[in-house]
């Protein structure tokens, strides 16, 4: 297990794909949480909790059904506020169509949010 962002994002998808109501993400981190916090905000998943067994942990996510893809941008990509536009144009479908998840350095929080405040920062991942 190389990247744990990517195999949580594609944990994601692949548990909508099947229907299912709840998706286990293992192992936990803190950049993970931050990002289902950010999903959350913005509808793509409902609850989630951290379930602690004494290793790593995993988090236990609650689907919405609203994930149609969702996937870990690598390499981490650095991005200026003004570059957002064109990170959308070349990871999500359509304008206004999905989220790319951005660490700044005021915390991790959708492209829209960071363009809002002019901050730059480092793509995480896209969810549409």
């Amino acid at each position: 297990m190389m990247n744990p962002v990517a195999n949580a994002m594609v944990a994601l998808q692949n548990s909508e794909s099947r229907n299912l109501k709840s998706c286990t993400i293992w192992p936990a981190s803190n950049l993970i949480g931050k990002i289902l916090q950010v999903l959350q905000r913005h509808g793509y998943v409902g609850e989630f909790e951290f379930i602690d067994d004494g290793k790593a942990g995993m988090f236990r996510v609650q689907l919405l059904g609203r994930i149609n893809r969702s996937r870990a941008v690598r390499p981490r990509w650095s991005a200026k506020a003004s570059e957002y536009t064109n990170w959308e144009k070349k990871l999500l479908p359509a304008y206004n169509v999905g989220i790319i998840v951005v660490t700044t350095p005021q915390g991790v929080m959708s492209h829209q949010e960071a363009r809002e405040k002019g901050l730059g920062g480092k793509l995480l991942a896209y969810v549409y």
